[in-house]
C-alpha cells in the first residue's frame, strides 16, 4: 500500500512538472534571418564555400548549400536573395580613430575624389553654404597621387577656391594649406600660433607667409583644437555617419585606436547615446590615450579613479565586442612618437628614451595586466624598443598579455620573429597605398618594394592585421588597402610593392577578416562565416574575386550584416536600411557630398 501511494505521488510529481514546463513559453523554431543564392567566401578552411547561410540571436546558426539552410526556415524567418552576389566576413578595422572623428560632419571629405580639379570645386560649393563663423575643412583622407593631374593644389588655387571663409586643407599628418581668413585666425607669425619642433612655416620670395605649413602629428593636432567645434548633437550626428560611412564599405567591427582630442571616458559620451538606442551599428573595442606629461599614469587614474573600468569590460554588453575596453595605445609616450611622415626622413628615437619608456611605464601596464599597443613605423626604433621589452620580460613576464606594434612599416624580418618569440601582433596599415610615391621619394624605390614585408609577415604566422589608420593620416576605406595588397600599385597607379610582396586576394582579405579579429580579443568568434560566430558579413556590389584589380578600390556594400540585423542596404536591398536621423549640421559637407566621393 505504501509503495503505490509513493509511485502515485510521484506521478503526480511527474504531471505537475510537466504541465510547469507546458506553461514556459517555447522559443521560435528556425533562424531569425536566411542569406541565399549567394556565392559566400567563408574564410573557414574546412568550408572555404558556400550558398547560403542562416542567422540565429545575432550568431551564424548554419552555413551550407540551397536545400541545407533553406530546411531551417521557421514562420518568422526573414528570407534575402543574395542574386548571385559574393558574400564575406564583415570587415574588421583594427585601427582606425572614429572617436577622433568628433568634427567629422564639419568636414568636407576627398576620400576618392578623382581629380583635383573636381576637389577644388566641391571647395568652392561648400564655402557657399558654409555660414559666417565656421571653416571649410578637408582634413586627411586623401592623397594628391590620387588625383589625374597627380599635384597638391597650389595655394593660389586654395585661395580662388575659398575666398571669404577660413580654410583649412590638412594633407595626412603631413602639411597643410590655409587661406588669409585662417592665417589669421591662427596668428601665423604671431606668439598665437603653436610653437612646435620640426614646423616650417612657408615663406615667399618677399618673406610673407604663404599658409603651406608642413609638420608632424601634433601640430596639426593642436590646430584641430583652434577651430570652432561641435555642439553635442552635433558630436552624435558626426558619429552616426562616421559608422555609417564605414559599414557603406562593408566594416562591422573596428578597434578605435584612441583619440588625442578627448580621452577616456570623455569620448564615450556620444557611444552611449547611441548604445542606449540600439543604433550602434558596429563593433567598437578601443584603447586609450590621454595626453599628459607621463600618458600611462594619467591612463591608470583614468581607469581606476575618474571611471572605473576592467579590461575587456565591455560597456554596451547587449552587443557583444560592443565597447569593450582593450588597454593602453597606441600612443604611450609622446617623446618616442617616430610619426611616419613619409616626406619627410625617419625620426630615430635614441635608444635610452625606449628603455625609460618600457621600465618606466610598459612595466606598470604589464603589472596590472593592461593590454598595450605601441605605434612605431621605423625599424631603427623597433630595435631598442624590443631590446628593452626583452629584458623586462625577463624580469616582469609578459606572460600572454595581448600587446601590439602599431604601423611598424619597415620592420625587419629578425624584428618580426622577436616580436613573435614576445607574442605580440603587428598591425600594419594601408598608408603606402596612399602615401608610397611620396614614400619613394624619401626613402628610394628599392625600399618601397619591400615596405613593409607583407609576405614574410604572412608566412612568419605572427597575430597580423592590415588596418586603416583613418581618417586623417589615410583614407577608412579597407578596399583602397586591399588593393595595394594583391596588385602592388599605390593610388597613382605606381608600383610600390615588388611581386614576390604582394598577397593573393584571400590572404589580403584575411588581414581584415580572420586575422584582424585577434587584435579585438575575438578570434575564436568573428572573422569567419562557420556556425558559432559573430553575424556579421556582406554583400558585396562586385566579386572581389574576380572582378579587375584596378575595380578593387571601388568595391563597396550593397547589404552589411551586423550582429544579425541590417545596418546598411543599398541598391536592391536600399529599402531595408535602416533611416538614419537627419545630418546636423544643415551646411554639413557630409550631407551634401556623403563620406566617400563614390557614394553620391
Amino acid at each position: 500500500m505504501k509503495l503505490k501511494r509513493l509511485i502515485a505521488g510521484l506521478v503526480m510529481i511527474g504531471l505537475i512538472h510537466v504541465h510547469a514546463h507546458a506553461q514556459v513559453p517555447q522559443e521560435a523554431t528556425g533562424a531569425d534571418l536566411i542569406v541565399h543564392n549567394a556565392k559566400i567566401f567563408t574564410g573557414n578552411a574546412a568550408q572555404p564555400e558556400a550558398s547560403a547561410l542562416a542567422v540565429k540571436g545575432g550568431r551564424i546558426y548554419a552555413v551550407g548549400t540551397e536545400a541545407e539552410v533553406l530546411a531551417l526556415k521557421g514562420a518568422s524567418t526573414r528570407l534575402i536573395d543574395s542574386r548571385g552576389r559574393r558574400l564575406i566576413p564583415g570587415l574588421i578595422d583594427a585601427h582606425t580613430h572614429v572617436l577622433n572623428e568628433g568634427g567629422y560632419n564639419y568636414t568636407l571629405r576627398w576620400d576618392g575624389v578623382p581629380t583635383l580639379r573636381r576637389a577644388l570645386a566641391m571647395l568652392s560649393e561648400q564655402a557657399k553654404r558654409t555660414p559666417e563663423g565656421q571653416w571649410v575643412k578637408v582634413v586627411g583622407g586623401w592623397s594628391p597621387y590620387q588625383f589625374e593631374e597627380k599635384r597638391f593644389p597650389t595655394i593660389e588655387e586654395i585661395r580662388k577656391a575659398v575666398p571669404n571663409r577660413p580654410l583649412i586643407v590638412q594633407y595626412a599628418y603631413n602639411r597643410a594649406f590655409l587661406n588669409q581668413q585662417a592665417m589669421e585666425a591662427f596668428g601665423v607669425g604671431t606668439d598665437k600660433f603653436p610653437k612646435l619642433p620640426d614646423t616650417v612655416l612657408e615663406k615667399d620670395a618677399q618673406g610673407r607667409y604663404t599658409g603651406v605649413i608642413q609638420g608632424n602629428t601634433f601640430m596639426f593636432i593642436a590646430l584641430e583644437t583652434m577651430v570652432p567645434q561641435l555642439s553635442f548633437d552635433e558630436e552624435v550626428s558626426s558619429l552616426v555617419q562616421t559608422v555609417h560611412s564605414l559599414n557603406r564599405v562593408g566594416v562591422t567591427s573596428i578597434v578605435d585606436a584612441g583619440t588625442g582630442f578627448r580621452g577616456y571616458p570623455k569620448a564615450q559620451r556620444t557611444v552611449d547615446v547611441l548604445a542606449r538606442d540600439n543604433r550602434l551599428n558596429i563593433r567598437m573595442p578601443f584603447v586609450d590615450i590621454q595626453f599628459a606629461d607621463n600618458v600611462v599614469d594619467a591612463q591608470i587614474t583614468a581607469i581606476t579613479k575618474t571611471a572605473p573600468i576592467s579590461p575587456g569590460q565591455n560597456l554596451h554588453p547587449r552587443l557583444a565586442h560592443g565597447h569593450t575596453y582593450r588597454g593602453a595605445g597606441e600612443l604611450l609616450s609622446a617623446e618616442v612618437h617616430d610619426h611616419e611622415n613619409f616626406d619627410r626622413p625617419a625620426i630615430v628615437i635614441p635608444p635610452e628614451k625606449w628603455r625609460e619608456l618600457v621600465e618606466r611605464d610598459i612595466a606598470k601596464l604589464i603589472q596590472r595586466r593592461i593590454p598595450f599597443r605601441e605605434h612605431i613605423s621605423y625599424d631603427e626604433n623597433i630595435t631598442p624598443f624590443l631590446d628593452a621589452l626583452e629584458k623586462l620580460n625577463e624580469k616582469t613576464p609578459i606572460d600572454g598579455l595581448r600587446w601590439s606594434l602599431e604601423h611598424a612599416e619597415t620592420i625587419s624580418p629578425a624584428n618580426i620573429a622577436r616580436v613573435k618569440a614576445l607574442g605580440g601582433g603587428i598591425a600594419l596599415d594601408t598608408k603606402m597605398a596612399l602615401h608610397g610615391d611620396g614614400f619613394i621619394k624619401t626613402h628610394g624605390r628599392d625600399k618601397a618594394l619591400m615596405t613593409p614585408r607583407l609576405r614574410q609577415l604572412v608566412d612568419s604566422g605572427i597575430p597580423l592585421a592590415m588596418t586603416t589608420d583613418a581618417f586623417r593620416a589615410a583614407s577608412f576605406n579597407p578596399w583602397v588597402g586591399i588593393s595595394w595588397m594583391v596588385s602592388g600599385k599605390s593610388v597613382s597607379g605606381t608600383e610600390v610593392l615588388a611581386k614576390d610582396n604582394r598577397l593573393t586576394r584571400a590572404e589580403a582579405l584575411g588581414l581584415f577578416t580572420r586575422k584582424a579579429a585577434w587584435f579585438m580579443h575575438a578570434d575564436a568568434e568573428a572573422g569567419v562565416i562557420a556556425p558559432g560566430y559573430l553575424a556579421d558579413f556582406v554583400l558585396l556590389d562586385k566579386d572581389y574575386f574576380s572582378v579587375a584589380e584596378s575595380q578593387i578600390p571601388s568595391i563597396s556594400a550593397v547589404l552589411t550584416i551586423m550582429d544579425g540585423r541590417v545596418v546598411y542596404g543599398a541598391q536592391d536591398y536600399g529599402a531595408m536600411s535602416p533611416a538614419l536621423p537627419e545630418i546636423l549640421p544643415a551646411w554639413s559637407p557630409i550631407k551634401q557630398f556623403g563620406g566617400y566621393y563614390t557614394a553620391r
